[in-house]
């Protein structure tokens, strides 16, 4: 990957954005896009929006979700504890004794503590903990230290920025789903350094907020554009480790190229376009199945005013939700490569409907 889009990545997952707090990762989103961009906007709910072509007649959304699972205070103890509840899916398991950066008046160091093992009975000692049993101890003595630094609505985030691992492999948390929002952006520079779009196909880069609660800003954003068709990216379990049945989930690897979905979630000709332009484009991809419809933006464009046509691509992730999310930065960009590829397929009458008598 080329130094300045490596950067871009590693701002993406430093910047700390909760759903509903994802101001941070706007600003690095605007910063990149907007250099390839021909119009940049934010609206009122925080989705940022870099378009090429904007007074084409033809339009395609491309949508990567910046926001990130975290936690958001709600009591403080008089002992100076923080207590917290959870932005969106969490393991139980995964938050104690890990370290948290929690982003008050200025950004304060914490621990999530939980009572220790020692002074647990039996009984507690079979069940996971619940959230509710956790607090987030910053070092304070009482609540007007703690006041002092950190409001209730104040959001927490793991410590854990970005890490290379062995070849091309990396691990950071919020992989899921910053790794979306920088495909998106990606696109768009490929799309103005590379050129092939026709000029009446106008490409609108989204970064959007609140999936992690229920794709939200994909919803409001998708009715302000209006767009013929569109590319949901986000992360999608690899099942390549031990303990997971590919029999009950299908097979999905790290390393071997993003995922293009099928299913009801994915429009037929614009599945059929995203894999002829992996294999006319050499680009290495799987595909996966939903059965139905997905947790992701692609579900929210879809039915979006009289329906949107949808395509989902996916980045293989292990470890999901997790602060050591990991990840193939050769499928990254691979990803961002076939996104174009479609962009570049499109033409203003591309006629989308399944018609033919044919599932794909």
């Amino acid at each position: 990957m080329r130094q300045e889009s490596l950067n871009f990545l590693k701002d993406l997952v430093a910047a700390p954005s909760p759903s509903g707090y994802e101001q941070p990762a706007a600003e690095a989103f605007r910063r990149y896009a907007g250099a390839y961009a021909d119009q940049v906007s934010t609206d009122v709910h925080g989705n940022v929006t870099a378009v090429l072509n904007p007074g084409a007649g033809t339009k395609i959304m491309l949508a990567g979700h910046m926001d990130e699972i975290g936690f958001v205070v709600h009591h403080i103890s008089d002992e100076g504890l923080i207590y917290f509840s959870p932005i969106g899916g969490h393991d139980s398991v995964i938050p104690v004794g890990q370290r948290v950066w929690v982003h008050g008046k200025e950004r304060v160091a914490g621990v999530v503590g939980r009572k220790a093992i020692h002074l647990l009975d039996s009984e507690e000692r079979k069940k996971k903990p619940e959230l509710k049993e956790l607090w987030i101890d910053i070092g304070a003595t009482s609540r007007a230290e703690a006041e002092a630094l950190i409001e209730l609505g104040d959001v927490a985030t793991f410590q854990h920025e970005f890490q290379p691992l062995l070849g091309d492999r990396a691990t950071a948390r919020a992989f899921d789903n910053k790794v979306g929002c920088f495909v998106v952006a990606e696109t768009l520079r490929l799309l103005r350094k590379e050129g092939g779009i026709d000029p009446d196909v106008g490409v609108y880069a989204v970064a959007t907020v609140q999936e992690e609660i229920g794709s939200r800003g994909a919803k409001t954003s998708a009715f302000s554009i209006g767009a013929q068709t569109g590319l949901a990216v986000d992360v999608g379990h690899a099942i390549d480790y031990p303990g997971v049945s590919k029999p009950q989930f299908g097979r999905c690897d790290v390393g071997a190229g993003p995922v293009i979905s099928r299913g009801a979630n994915t429009n037929p000709v614009v599945f059929r376009l995203l894999r002829e332009a992996a294999r006319d484009e050499e680009i290495p991809y799987q595909v996966g199945v939903a059965p139905g419809a997905t947790p992701t933006d692609a579900g929210a464009m879809q039915l979006n005013q009289a329906g949107m046509a949808t395509g989902l691509l996916s980045v293989p992730l292990r470890y999901m939700h997790t602060p050591c999310e990991l990840l193939s930065l050769r499928d990254v960009e691979e990803c961002a490569r076939l996104m174009a590829a479609y962009c570049r397929r499109l033409k203003p009458g591309t006629d989308f409907t399944p018609r033919d008598g044919r599932c794909s």
